[in-house]
């Protein structure tokens, strides 16, 4: 298997660090996760993975004395010995993990249904950024006593919620994986495919994004200009019942069906005469007439109008600025649709011949 390269590793940190993109490619999937999840670790963690990559690339490469010293710390201590780091770790990402899970959860009844049942999955999601953290590296640990500890110390927030007691069951959970679950990692993990690897981040990724996307559905509002607040799952039930919504999907359909019909190109070309590139549907507006206009009527309402505009005819100083104003704008479009007009008639001319 190729060697992990050092520099690749830090120019990966360099750019991508806060989304643990150094991780993945050396193989700590869920470090790389919990870098994603928290950028980089709240910085902290990203700041302190440049003095520590050097000792990555070494485990990710299997380096001989790197694994003969792993070996000698495993045979001095029975158990990893504690680790500030790790153990704050924990906790962080605990506590962030079970309030966005609490977050997600609808305060309201929602559908005719009270779903506050679900905040039975806060110590879950605990547990999981507890255990995550702990199997990070050369250590490893089960999962039930993290999760023993969470729902244990549930009640104690369940009845006193706040945020003492939500970091209590926090503790709780990381104390117990520090002191009953945490061991060495003494098997060398297996290297997964990378189709298996990005599918089970891509699978995470999307649960993590799902449950803030809840919280901001079920929980978020918005301030109208009245100063009152609305939720945000009613202004999109409002807004996909709207006839401005009802008339853009059908004309998004429309588009597809003429797309079928006569192909993506054409419909490219219609987006951009809609876009107007030379300004024709505006010079046409200007002169109140439609596109079907040919060069007779265009030219009668361009003397017509210039008439009518005559900076010469107005007296007022102020009135003769808009009509100045006006009378360049119309001269302006007469011109543009003129040229626009013989244009045509020429390339029709060589089309022809």
């Amino acid at each position: 298997m190729a060697k992990k390269s050092i520099g690749l590793t830090y120019l990966l940190w360099l750019c991508g660090g806060f989304f643990g993109l150094h991780h993945f490619y050396l193989g700590r999937d869920i470090q790389g996760f919990l870098w994603w999840c928290t950028l980089g670790g709240y910085f902290g963690g990203w700041f302190r993975d440049l003095f520590f990559i050097p000792e990555y690339i070494k485990a990710a490469n299997n380096d001989a004395d790197y694994n003969k010293r792993l070996a000698e710390t495993m045979r001095f201590y029975k158990y990893p010995p504690f680790s500030v780091w790790r153990f704050c770790g924990m906790i962080l990402v605990g506590y962030l993990w079970g309030s966005v899970i609490h977050s997600a959860v609808p305060r309201d009844d929602f559908a005719g249904y009270n779903w506050h049942f679900l905040y039975l999955l806060v110590p879950l999601g605990c547990a999981i950024g507890v255990w995550c953290v702990g199997n990070i590296g050369h250590e490893e640990g089960s999962f039930i006593w993290p999760l023993l500890a969470a729902y244990a110390a549930y009640p104690i927030y369940k009845y006193y919620a706040g945020d003492i007691s939500f970091t209590v069951m926090v503790l709780a959970s990381a104390y117990a994986f520090d002191m009953k679950s945490k061991q060495w990692r003494r098997k060398i993990r297996a290297r997964k495919n990378i189709l298996r690897r990005t599918t089970i981040l891509m699978l995470c990724g999307c649960v993590y994004l799902g449950l803030w996307g809840c919280n901001v559905y079920f929980n978020g509002t918005i301030t109208d200009a009245y100063g009152e607040e609305v939720p945000i799952h009613e202004v999109l039930h409002h807004f996909f019942t709207s006839p401005w919504w009802k008339e853009l999907r059908q004309s998004i359909w429309d588009t597809i069906a003429f797309a079928q019909e006569h192909g993506w190109s054409e419909v490219w070309k219609m987006a951009i005469e809609l876009l107007d590139p030379h300004g024709e549907q505006n010079a046409y507006n200007v002169l109140g007439l439609d596109s079907s206009a040919n060069q007779t009527i265009i030219n009668s309402r361009c003397r017509q109008l210039a008439v009518k505009w005559h900076p010469d005819k107005v007296k007022d100083p102020l009135l003769k600025k808009e009509s100045q104003e006006k009378f360049y704008e119309i001269q302006q479009a007469c011109e543009l649709l003129s040229n626009s007009k013989a244009k045509r008639r020429r390339q029709n001319r060589k089309s022809q011949t």
